[in-house]
C-alpha cells in the first residue's frame, strides 16, 4: 500500500448496484481464504478511499493517512464485515471518521482539495497543470473535456464541505440515497434535499462562468 497520485476528483466511476456487487464477491471470496481476492479488494479499495478521503481531509498527507487506516482496517476485520453488500458504505465511513480524526488536529478547514487539474511547480519557479491523456482522442477533444473538468471541479470546490460530500457519493461513486445517509450519518431526506441544492449551486457556478 504505497501513497497515490493525485486522482482527478471527477473522474470516479459510478454505476453503485454493479459496484457494489464487486465488492461483495471479492469480500466474500477474502473471507474464505482466498489471498488473491483480498489482495484485489485492497487495491479497488485504495483507489475510491484515496479519492474520497482527498475531498474529505483536504490535505494530501491526512488524505494518505486516511487512505492507508481503512486499507489496514479492511485487511484486519474484513472477516467480520457481516454485509458483503454494504462494503463500500463500511469503507466510506471508516476513511471519513479517520479524516474528522485527522482534521482535529489541524487549526483550519483545507481551503482546496488536490486533483489532476491543480498546478505544480516547476525547478525553473515556473507551473504547468497535471493532466493525463488519452492517445485515442483528438487533441481538441482533449482541450474540450480538460476544460470542463477543471471548470467541473472548480464548482465542486466552491460548494461548502457537507454538499460536496453528497454529490461525490451520489454522482461520482454511485452510491444510493440510503447509503450516502448512512456515510453522511444524516436522513435520507436530508440528503435529497442537499443533493438539491447542491445541484442550483453547481448550475449557478457553471452558468456564471
Amino acid at each position: 500500500m504505497t501513497k497515490r497520485q493525485n486522482p482527478n476528483l471527477s473522474g470516479g466511476q459510478a454505476g453503485g448496484s454493479a459496484g457494489a456487487d464487486d465488492y461483495a464477491s471479492l469480500l466474500r471470496a477474502a473471507q474464505a481464504g482466498s489471498d488473491q481476492a483480498m489482495e484485489r479488494l485492497l487495491m479497488k479499495a485504495q483507489e475510491v478511499a484515496y479519492r474520497f478521503s482527498l475531498l474529505v481531509c483536504g490535505h494530501a498527507d491526512d488524505a494518505d493517512d486516511a487512505m492507508q487506516e481503512a486499507l489496514l482496517k479492511t485487511y484486519r476485520h474484513a472477516a467480520q464485515i457481516q454485509q458483503p453488500e454494504a462494503f463500500r458504505t463500511w469503507l466510506y465511513r471508516t476513511v471519513k471518521n479517520a479524516c474528522l480524526l485527522s482534521r482535529r488536529r489541524r487549526v483550519h478547514e483545507p481551503a482546496r482539495v488536490l486533483s489532476l487539474d491543480e498546478m505544480i511547480g516547476l525547478p525553473d519557479g515556473g507551473a504547468t497543470p497535471i493532466d493525463v491523456e488519452d492517445p485515442g482522442r483528438r487533441p481538441d477533444e482533449i482541450v474540450a473535456n480538460t476544460r470542463l473538468r477543471r471548470r467541473l471541479h472548480r464548482a465542486l470546490q466552491a460548494l461548502p464541505p457537507e454538499y460536496r460530500v453528497i454529490v461525490f457519493l451520489r454522482e461520482v461513486e454511485g452510491l444510493s440515497t440510503r447509503e450516502v445517509a448512512t456515510v453522511a450519518g444524516i436522513s435520507e431526506a436530508n440528503v435529497k434535499t442537499r443533493l438539491h441544492r447542491a445541484r442550483l449551486m453547481l448550475r449557478q457556478h457553471l452558468e456564471a462562468r
